[in-house]
């Protein structure tokens, strides 16, 4: 199971812009809202995708969908993992708690 992040913790990567972000969701969602500085990336393109999107294998990476109940994060996380990313940590609660909290989204 890939390792967990918080909130403040992600808060803060972000911040330092220490971490890759990516947003498991349908580009639909992602338009509408994501993460500061998140990347669109799902189950289905993690194979073509991610060594454009994230060259480097031992980058901070963290994915995040919905919230706890969205699987998605866990899938993109687990494809990327087998792809050999050694870094990888899942934002279980997702940008419905990013939200929640009052933290800017981007549109």
């Amino acid at each position: 199971m890939t390792a967990l992040i918080t909130r403040d913790e992600l808060a803060k990567e972000i911040e330092a812009g220490s971490v890759i972000v990516i947003d498991a969701l349908g580009a639909e969602y992602y338009a509408k809202a994501h993460l500061p500085g998140a990347l669109n990336l799902v189950e289905e393109d993690v194979e073509s995708e991610a060594p454009r999107l994230i060259p480097n294998k031992d980058a901070a990476i963290v994915t995040y969908c919905s919230n706890a109940a969205c699987g998605n994060s866990q899938q993109v996380a687990t494809r990327l993992e087998n792809l050999g990313y050694t870094n990888v940590r899942k934002y279980r609660e997702g940008i419905q708690d990013w939200s929640e909290a009052g933290l800017p989204l981007v549109s």
